[in-house]
């Protein structure tokens, strides 16, 4: 157990629930976080769902000032900020005004920050005034932005940075804190990521027609993940955040530990072999599965359940046969395996640290999540993989395993192994 990193917190803002308590009945439940925004019809956007979590204004007060708060526009550092000192103070760390917590640091991941804020500075103003932007658009439009305010807010004086790999930046940032804390460098480190919503982030994907235009009028089944009726990814927002922790400081603190960080994998597919800017190389999809569990030294077939990227596009028959021939698994020998993003649609740059949370709750709790929407699984899938290997409901389950994946525009690929924490 030496040098051993666990989880001893968790925060959680996703389209289907804000907090770990509602997020875990949501799971529970399949319960969809979709909804359709009139907004995104009036800009003559074909999809037109999305999901967006929902958070009172009395909500945000008891995380900013009313100072902090004034002329604030960046919902992913919104989210961030909310997920990340909620799984601080879930973690049992106090929040210090006046010293700084050499020990603890931050990797919290983005895409984009504050699009929609840049766009409501220039909006106003010609070339000849734009020096006038105003005071807070740094901080919010600067890629680190989160980092940077989770940083002075909660006093870290270790490594504070943001990592950005498209949709597996989530994913990344556990690996990246995980190595941290392996090596010494930090006994914790609160790792996560978050992603914006709104029209001037997603416009980009509806042009691309990667998102489905057919659910506009039934938006909470809209998100199919390796359904046959599939037609493309529904965009979501928010933020996953945990606590990463060196076991001895854990157990120092007398810390609740959820559960163990075992390693894994980040690689690239160069963009080459049937890889490019927006589909992934198969053959480094397989290498970075097989690394991650050559790195944790866990056998392929111990893993319980696959906690995939798995969209809703034309993508989702080739991952599973990767996972397949990665794991030297198919049919009634391959593991469960869920798409969570049938009930968040694709949280982007926060889809990997949302689902890594998912994850975790159900190592914690001892059930399978659904995969909502798929009652009629992809004809090619099931040639991989039996039905039943698919849960359209809740499974009640012990889970001693989990393999999180995550694959990301630019050919990025990040895999990690989770398991049951045991003394």
């Amino acid at each position: 157990m030496k040098n051993s990193v666990v989880i001893t917190g968790l925060g959680i803002v996703a389209p289907n629930g804000v907090g770990i308590t509602n997020f875990t009945k949501a799971l529970k439940k399949g319960t969809s976080g979709i909804q359709y925004y009139k907004e995104l019809a009036d800009l003559n956007f074909s999809c037109c769902i999305g999901g967006i979590p929902t958070i009172t204004e009395e909500q945000k007060l008891d995380y900013f000032t009313p100072l902090q708060l004034r002329n604030f526009n960046s919902s992913g550092i919104l989210y961030g900020c909310i997920a990340g000192i909620d799984a601080w103070k879930d973690a049992g760390l106090s929040i210090d005004n006046e010293s700084v917590d050499v020990d603890s640091g931050t990797i919290f991941g983005t895409g984009t920050s504050g699009v929609e804020k840049f766009r409501e500075a220039i909006y106003k103003l010609d070339d000849k005034k734009v020096k006038r932007l105003g005071s807070t658009v740094v901080a919010q439009t600067m890629a680190s932005g989160v980092s940077a305010y989770l940083g002075g807010m909660l006093g870290l004086g270790n490594q504070v940075t943001t990592n950005s790999s498209a949709c597996a930046t989530g994913t990344e940032a556990i690996i990246m804190a995980f190595d941290r804390i392996k090596n010494g460098k930090a006994k914790r480190m609160l790792v996560g990521s978050c992603s914006d919503h709104g029209p001037y982030l997603w416009g980009g994907f509806d042009a691309m027609r990667v998102m489905t235009y057919k659910h506009n009028d039934s938006p909470k089944k809209g998100s199919r993940p390796m359904s046959a009726s599939a037609s493309g990814f529904v965009p979501g927002s928010g933020a996953g955040a945990m606590v990463l922790e060196s076991l001895e400081s854990a157990l120092e603190r007398k810390a609740t530990i959820y559960a163990e960080v075992l390693g894994g994998a980040v690689n690239s597919g160069g963009q080459r072999n049937g890889g490019s800017m927006t589909a992934p190389n198969s053959e480094a999809v397989q290498r970075c599965i097989k690394d991650a569990i050559k790195n944790t030294g866990v056998e392929a077939n111990a893993i319980d359940l696959i906690n995939g990227h798995l969209t809703a596009t034309i993508k989702d028959t080739d991952e599973i046969l990767s996972w397949t021939k990665a794991l030297d698994r198919k049919g009634k020998d391959f593991p469960y395996i869920q798409s969570i993003k049938s009930m968040t649609g694709h949280c982007l740059a926060a889809t990997g640290a949302i689902e890594s949370v998912a994850s975790i709750i159900q190592i914690e709790k001892e059930f399978i999540a659904p995969t909502i929407n798929c009652d009629e699984v992809h004809p090619e899938i099931l040639k991989l993989v039996n039905a039943e290997k698919i849960p359209k409901k809740k499974i009640q389950k012990n889970i001693n395993i989990i393999a999180k994946a995550s694959f990301g525009f630019g050919d990025v690929n990040a895999c990690v192994i989770f398991k049951k924490f045991k003394i």
